[in-house]
């Protein structure tokens, strides 16, 4: 006996449309039943992880900060996944744009300019671009697996940054703390709004990423290319795509867009460059990806709900008392229910059962 998946001929347009909101509810559910057996009151638990991170002007600033790099970093990997390149790496990029973008304020300390605050978010874009550009390279080339190459590389950025923050850029000045100093104002991104709280104008780049990633996949010629060589390599190379061009294009655009977040977040949230600049952002907006369907529209609302669980986790660290690693439970089954019912739609399960003759065996 074995089984199989076997894809449906026709699949529901309704189904289709309603899977991430099965998911979400399947992942409610699932929640509900975990918090129960922890010993903890589901009602009181996701209230404090849904509801009351609304309640506060403070705390809807704090979500527009975390769902910025993730709405940021998920239309990257949206464009990434459509073409058939599995970026998994994204924290890693996340991490070299954050040092690529910190090195002029921390180096050039007596440099004080206007441009100082542009120059750092380019090259915090250009830094992850070009650690995206390494498993690209790999793939492109000599066709190694980009999940593993793409995966592995974050762990070397991240002791790379641990290894900066407590040697050479540490602060002489910080009483041996691990971090840099402080940047400059020049090199602060600014809150939209800054007498109301501190939400930085790292959103307004995620919102036009994703407005701009739309166009390009709904009204351009690329956009048509990523959906053919996504959908069928074979299809691509009649119609005159190539598919190490689209490698390069997915994993660059991606690097660049996860770069832009890590020194937005660095430069906007933080102030300085310090060993644990993110909660996970890269592998979150995985999650962030498929449950807005591969669509960097979708991509903003999915961004706001994987936030809500961030800020919700902490909320219930305090109230239910829950730890964090329960908030990270409830991202997994989230993620977990949304290619779940995505596979169930498209595809039908078929247990096969087979004869093994004797002469066989």
């Amino acid at each position: 006996m074995r089984i199989e998946l076997e894809k449906r001929p026709q699949v529901s347009k309704l189904f289709g449309l309603l899977s991430p909101l099965l998911a979400l509810a399947l992942a409610l559910i699932a929640g509900t039943i975990m918090f129960a057996i922890m010993g903890k009151d589901p009602v009181e638990a996701l209230d404090a992880f849904f509801v009351e991170p609304l309640l506060e002007v403070w705390s809807l600033h704090e979500l527009a900060i975390k769902a910025g790099p993730l709405i940021l970093i998920a239309v990257g990997l949206c464009l990434c996944y459509r073409s058939n390149n599995w970026n998994i790496g994204a924290e890693g990029q996340f991490t070299m744009g954050a040092i690529a973008g910190s090195f002029i304020p921390i180096v050039f300390t007596d440099w004080h300019s206007p441009i100082m605050l542009p120059l750092m978010l380019i090259a915090g874009a250009v830094g992850g671009a070009l650690y995206a550009a390494i498993p690209a390279l790999l793939k492109a080339h000599f066709n190694t697996n980009e999940i593993l190459t793409s995966l592995m590389l974050v762990y070397i950025a991240q002791l790379f940054l641990d290894w900066l923050s407590r040697g050479p850029w540490r602060d002489p000045q910080g009483h041996n703390f691990p971090q840099s100093i402080d940047f400059p104002p020049e090199g602060v991104l600014p809150a939209i709004w800054a007498d109301s709280g501190r939400a930085h104008w790292g959103i307004v780049f995620a919102v036009i990423a994703a407005i701009l990633a739309w166009f390009v996949m709904k009204y351009t010629l690329k956009g048509f290319e990523i959906s053919v060589l996504g959908q069928s390599a074979r299809a691509g190379r009649f119609a005159g795509f190539s598919s190490r061009k689209m490698v390069w294009f997915a994993f660059l655009v991606s690097g660049a867009l996860s770069g832009l977040a890590g020194i937005s977040e660095v430069s906007g949230s933080i102030g300085h460059l310090q060993p644990a600049i993110s909660p996970g952002y890269g592998f979150t907006a995985i999650i962030v990806a498929f449950l807005a369907r591969l669509n960097p529209l979708g991509a903003i609302l999915s961004g706001l709900v994987l936030a809500l669980t961030y800020l919700g986790g902490e909320a219930a660290q305090l109230s239910p008392g829950i730890s964090a690693k329960a908030a990270s439970v409830f991202q997994g089954l989230l993620l977990f229910f949304v290619l779940s019912c995505d596979t169930l739609i498209y595809y039908k399960i078929r247990v096969v059962w087979s004869r093994v003759r004797g002469g066989a065996a």
